[in-house]
C-alpha cells in the first residue's frame, strides 16, 4: 500500500508546485521611453588641422528588456537630415554626399540584449548589444551604457565610434584636406523608466 500512497504524495505535490508558479506574477519587462526633446546626440570629426563637432536630433526610442533574460527589443531613431555642425557649406556636403540623406533618412538602433541589470536609485554600467542600421547598412554594435535611475526619471550616457568610411559612406578627404575615417559618438538621453522593482 505504500507505493500507491507514495505516488498520490507526488501527484499532489506536482499539482500543488504547477499551481504556485501558474498564480506567481510573471516578471515584469522594463521599458524605456527616451525623449527626443532632453536628449543630446554630439558627434565629433577630427582632421589634421582642427576638430569639428556637431549633432543630430533624436527623432524617438523605446526600448523593452526583460530583466530575467537581458532580452531586448525596440528601436532608437536619429533624424539624420537634422546633422548639423554650424558651417552650411560643409553640412550640406555631409548630407548630400557622406550621408545620403534623402535617400537614408533615419539612422536606428536595433537593441537585442542587455549585459547587466538596471536599478533604482544608483548608477549602473551595463552594456546593449544590437544592430546599427545606417547608409543602407546592418552594423552590430555594443553600446556601453551608463545608466542612473531616480524614481521613474532616467538618464543614459554612452559613447560609440562609427566607421563611416568602412561602413561604405564617402570619404570626403581629397589633396588638400584629409579627415578621419571615423566619427566619435557622445549620447545623453533622458527617459522614464517603468516596470523596475
Amino acid at each position: 500500500m505504500k507505493a500507491p500512497r507514495v505516488l498520490l504524495s507526488a501527484f499532489l505535490l506536482l499539482v500543488l508546485t504547477s499551481a504556485a508558479i501558474a498564480q506567481s506574477p510573471a516578471a515584469s519587462k522594463i521599458t524605456i521611453h527616451l525623449d527626443p526633446a532632453t536628449t543630446q546626440v554630439r558627434w565629433t570629426l577630427s582632421d589634421p588641422l582642427h576638430t569639428v563637432r556637431g549633432t543630430f536630433a533624436l527623432k524617438g526610442g523605446l526600448i523593452t528588456i526583460d530583466p530575467q533574460t537581458g532580452a531586448a527589443q525596440g528601436e532608437v531613431i536619429v533624424d539624420v537630415p537634422s546633422g548639423e555642425s554650424g558651417s552650411h557649406a560643409r553640412d550640406t556636403k555631409m548630407q548630400k554626399e557622406v550621408l545620403e540623406s534623402e535617400k537614408y533618412p533615419q539612422a536606428i538602433f536595433h537593441p537585442e540584449k542587455m549585459t547587466g541589470s538596471i536599478r533604482s536609485g544608483t548608477m549602473q554600467n551595463v552594456t546593449v548589444h544590437g544592430t546599427f542600421t545606417i547608409h543602407g547598412g546592418d552594423h552590430p554594435l555594443d553600446l556601453p551604457i551608463q545608466v542612473q535611475v531616480t524614481g521613474k526619471d532616467a538618464v543614459a550616457t554612452t559613447h560609440f565610434v562609427v566607421p563611416y568610411v568602412a561602413w561604405g559612406m564617402k570619404d570626403p578627404s581629397n589633396f588638400m584636406l584629409h579627415v578621419e575615417k571615423q566619427v566619435d559618438v557622445d549620447v545623453v538621453s533622458k527617459g522614464t523608466v517603468e516596470g523596475l522593482q
